[in-house]
């Protein structure tokens, strides 16, 4: 099955992109991949604290996945798998992309701030994107509801 990889942040952007993926995958048969990442930056503290700090991202990344599994489930029909990667957020992705051969398809969102279209965006789609084995979906964050919609 082809999946359709997702990035989690709490960005506006991040939605339009989760919308996108869900109907596209409801619509192709195809599967949606959520990847939580955590910044290695969160712990550099001493081991326990460090430790203490790990276990509430990968328990907050937890809580978020379950509101958009059920938003997936209720509105799209879509049963969505969560993955959660450490380190930097542009090498995880690529990690993840390399790790699982049913990913199809890389679906980012772009900020809508006029401040470039997001670090991650940037990165990927202009530095990294010629050695990829997908194709990559930007939508942009000033997407409304109804036109991810019409697009997907």
């Amino acid at each position: 099955m082809r999946k359709f990889l997702v990035v989690m942040d709490d960005s506006p952007e991040f939605l339009n992109a989760l919308r996108f993926a869900a109907i596209r995958a409801k619509k192709t048969g195809g599967g949606v991949e959520i990847l939580g990442i955590i910044a290695p930056e969160e712990f550099q503290h001493w081991i326990g604290v460090g430790e203490a700090m790990r276990m509430e991202a990968r328990e907050r990344i937890e809580e978020h996945f379950k509101v958009f599994r059920k938003w997936m489930i209720d509105k799209e029909g879509i049963e969505p798998e969560l993955v959660i990667r450490e380190g930097d957020k542009a090498n995880e992705v690529l990690a993840q992309i390399k790790d699982d051969p049913e990913i199809g398809i890389l679906v980012l969102g772009a900020g809508s701030t006029g401040d470039g279209p997001g670090p991650l965006v940037t990165q990927l789609v202009t530095r990294q994107s010629g050695d990829m084995r997908v194709p990559i979906v930007v939508v942009p964050g000033a997407l409304t509801k109804a036109d991810i919609i019409a697009v997907s």
